[in-house]
């Protein structure tokens, strides 16, 4: 067992579920389902998920179902929002699509498991990472797919892959004509929008769109903005029925410690609730020669690299900057960038979850960083120097200006203009409110 990789482990797996039909139907793993635990009481926010499982699926009664979701996609009880599906006979699960890190989460980042059978439900699992529209129109072709659901735990980075899984299922909706349903859930780092607008050249599979860095919205929310202000322009029409099964509870202020849901990692790198408030800044760092915490337990929380002293740390702490704290730390990374190199650094501890800015944040980090040590540099590899700074950021303008040794508020600065027409474009796709409104 242990030669075996994890595709070849979920193949096999599969091979003892030879009596189940590759596409499932309703009843095809109501036998093997794990007996519910009863929901936890007092949740401040009832998910989409929660809410349609509720009603006894009764949205996707008599569709066939492909289901586009991760380890995320749990109910309050901590059950699988898929395992429940079937097992509950209401819902004709036909196919389950596997965005980045697989659908049970086996892969770790830049992987995934592949197409196989799942060994649980007996669902045949496409893999959609990376997928085009037309690969996914063709998944549901074959899977005569008529209502695809979304239903994946963000976490508010325009980075962050999940979103653009979503953009193109929907992109391969419009070509093949079904439903597309939204199973809601909290934006962890809350509904403020932060940060620079991508720009047109430097589209990428890290940014497909025109969005800013730390968008503000619900899954549920940039769906209706996708469908609204993208789709016509790119494939020439809209959704034909685009469903958004809302939240309950949920308001623009709140971070995810504020919902009363349980954390399960989005993807093998984001650990913490925490990791995720400072992952639309510290996800930068993956553009330096620094390392971001990659093969360590705590990513995008330390960052460090050989050539980091305790200087870094006293420096931010002068700072004051709201809502975090920095200790001075080192760390050995087990992979990735300074493999087996012990790293001096920080790690940034979140001391108040409702001020942290985690973009201003990392950009007065790597202003330290470069005005202390001459061995600061950009990753090597790239076509050119900075160029993946350039594809996290959307421009080379955060580049330029921190080369050019421009103070951390001049550059944060830079961005305000388009991030107010930003929030003017967004508005009127937006469906939780604030508690100031």
């Amino acid at each position: 067992m242990s030669a075996l990789n994890r595709r070849q482990l979920l193949g096999a797996a599969g091979l003892s579920l030879a009596a189940l039909p590759l596409v499932a139907g309703p009843a095809a793993a109501a036998s093997i389902a794990t007996p519910p635990m009863p929901p936890r009481k007092g949740r401040a926010v009832i998910t989409g998920a929660e809410s349609l499982r509720r009603s006894g699926w009764a949205a996707l009664s008599g569709q066939r179902v492909g289901v586009v979701t991760n380890p995320t996609g749990i109910l309050d009880d901590l059950t699988h929002v898929v395992d429940r599906m079937v097992g509950s006979g209401a819902v004709n699960v036909v196919a389950v699509f596997g965005p980045e890190h697989g659908f049970r989460g086996t892969a770790q980042a830049g992987d995934s498991e592949g197409n196989h059978v799942d060994p649980r439900t007996g669902v045949m699992v496409y893999d959609a990472y990376g997928a085009t529209a037309d690969k996914l129109a063709g998944f549901y072709r074959a899977a005569k797919v008529e209502t695809v659901v979304f239903d994946i735990q963000d976490v508010g980075a325009r980075f962050y892959t999940y979103i653009w899984t979503m953009y193109e299922a929907m992109k391969a909706a419009v070509a093949t004509g079904v439903r597309f349903v939204v199973l809601d859930r909290p934006n962890p780092v809350g509904g403020s929008a932060r940060g620079p607008m991508l720009l047109t050249p430097y589209i990428s599979g890290v940014g497909k769109k025109e969005i800013v860095q730390q968008h503000g919205m619900t899954v549920g929310e940039l769906a209706r903005f996708f469908d609204g202000e993208f789709l016509q322009a790119e494939v020439g029409a809209r959704l034909t029925e685009l469903t958004v099964q809302k939240m309950t509870g949920w308001r623009r202020e709140q971070r995810f410690v504020d919902t009363g849901q349980t954390w399960v990692m989005p993807s093998p790198n984001m650990p913490t609730p925490d990791t995720a408030l400072l992952y639309p800044g510290t996800g930068l760092f993956e553009a330096t020669n620094m390392s971001e915490g990659r093969g360590t337990t705590r990513p995008f929380e330390l960052i460090g690299a050989p050539y980091v002293d305790y200087q870094w740390a006293a420096a931010l702490t002068d700072r004051k900057l709201p809502g975090v704290e920095f200790r001075e730390a080192y760390f050995t990374p087990t992979f990735s960038k300074n493999a087996g190199k012990v790293c001096g650094g920080v790690q940034i501890h979140v001391t108040d979850p409702a001020k942290v800015e985690a973009i201003t944040v990392a950009t007065h980090m790597m202003v330290e960083a470069r005005r202390l040590y001459a061995g600061f540099d950009w990753r090597t590899g790239d076509t050119y120097a900075g160029r993946w700074s350039d594809l996290l950021t959307g421009s080379p303008r955060f580049r330029e200006m921190l080369t050019t040794g421009a103070p951390a508020a001049e550059i944060v600065g830079a961005w305000r203009g388009e991030l107010s027409e930003w929030n003017r474009r967004r508005d009127e796709y937006l469906l939780y409110t604030s508690d100031q409104r």
